[in-house]
């Protein structure tokens, strides 16, 4: 594999950004040097409007979300050395509610030590299976076979499906590329950074303590970085810890009224959205993302979490984990639609019982701080409306943890 960590996948961001620039979309188009008038003179005896429908309302999905080290196109300037090929060291299963209310993230640990199945390529190539190897084998091997990013892809989904017993309704991959273009669209996300930071495997990415707003390339090097001063020990675990954080500090930036009242914002981060994207094409209709996102209109920080499969040291090899028996409970949790830690026997976790697909809150407004890091906004930082107080004091130690987009995970200052 190399020193060099691989990139970091921000799909979550791609669907939150449509359901939220999806009102905007028409006031975008209405920019630039060119005449308006005040629709409200073709006054109230107009058609009724129709709004986007979710095709698959009512039903949860399921979405394998990861990240490509493609070499290809913009990619490699990016990546500052490392092998060349294409392989995904992060892999996210993105669980979206029955009723749209709820959003839980679940990384899986790319040293997993698990069994690949055999795949099919898009086209035809069958793959071997493999016995007691890394996770990210899955993707890998894919791409030998069949030559394309979609068919690491495929070969993950199934593995995935193989591993959990879940039905995966789709997968999203993003680049290098596209993940820079989208942290630049929204001017940057903020990270609170405790200790000093300097790693060389990740352009020589250097941090003193305290809050950054980290764009493009930066974002990308602190996502990526694994091995250095001041990245805990070095290991992938801790890398998924803080690839989580930029994760939820992105949803909230996304989230935030600048972004909402920003239209040339929003096209910008739509453009880098659409332009960084592999998915499978039943996901890819526009009518269907359209939907989907106008139906998690109301999804905020703190109805987002973030969490690792659980697991512990693989015995036979301290270079590998292995899932322990509360992972069964996991995705037995995600696989009835339940939220995650729930008790099966309690009424209250019927799949989706939170909320109605419409959302009840959906007027509702919270007021906070930047929670995720527990930092506040610094001196240039921009605070939300919509970002609701943090959910504790207590601080949650992201990628051992489960956290929401508004709990404090570090605290800086």
């Amino acid at each position: 594999m190399g020193g060099a960590a691989r990139a970091i996948v921000m799909t979550l961001v791609a669907v939150l950004s449509l359901a939220i620039a999806g009102g905007a979309i028409a006031v975008t188009q209405l920019t630039g040097n060119i005449e308006t008038a005040d629709m409200a003179a073709l006054g109230t005896n107009r058609p009724k409007q129709v709004l986007p429908k979710d095709p698959n309302a009512g039903t949860p999905l399921n979405i394998v979300v990861m990240g490509s080290d493609s070499r290809s196109g913009d990619n490699d300037a990016l990546a500052g050395g490392g092998e060349m090929g294409a392989r995904s060291d992060t892999t996210v299963v993105m669980h979206i509610s029955g009723d749209r209310s709820r959003i839980e993230m679940i990384s899986i640990p790319r040293d997993s030590t698990v069994d690949v199945p055999s795949c099919t390529t898009t086209d035809d190539t069958t793959t071997a299976e493999l016995y007691g190897t890394k996770f990210n084998s899955a993707f890998s091997q894919g791409v030998q076979a069949g030559g394309e990013v979609a068919d690491g892809a495929l070969c993950a989904v199934k593995t995935v499906e193989e591993l959990t017993g879940v039905y995966m309704d789709g997968f999203i991959v993003v680049d290098f590329a596209g993940f820079s273009a989208m942290v630049d669209a929204v001017g940057g996300v903020e990270v609170c950074v405790e200790e000093e930071i300097y790693s060389a495997e990740a352009n020589h990415l250097s941090l003193a303590p305290g809050i950054h707003t980290l764009k493009g390339q930066k974002a990308l090097d602190y996502a990526r970085a694994r091995k250095g001063d001041g990245l805990g020990d070095n290991s992938d675990l801790g890398r998924i810890g803080r690839q989580q954080e930029i994760m939820a500090s992105l949803a909230r930036t996304v989230m935030s009224q600048e972004v909402l009242t920003n239209p040339s914002k929003t096209l910008k981060f739509l453009k880098a959205v659409t332009g960084s994207l592999t998915m499978n094409k039943e996901l890819a209709s526009i009518d269907g993302l359209a939907g989907l996102a106008y139906s998690l209109r109301n999804v905020r920080p703190d109805t987002i979490t973030f969490m690792t499969v659980p697991n512990e040291y693989d015995p036979n090899n301290t270079a590998n984990v292995v899932w322990t028996d509360d992972a069964v409970q996991l995705w037995d949790d995600v696989k009835h639609d339940r939220p995650l830690g729930s008790d099966p026997d309690d009424p209250s976790a019927a799949p989706s019982a939170s909320a109605s697909a419409d959302g009840a809150a959906e007027d509702e407004e919270s007021t906070g701080t930047e929670a995720g890091t527990g930092a506040g906004a610094d001196e240039g930082g921009k605070g939300s409306e919509s970002e609701p107080t943090p959910t504790s004091t207590e601080i949650k130690q992201a990628g051992e943890e489960a956290f929401t987009g508004a709990d404090t995970t570090k605290v800086c200052g």
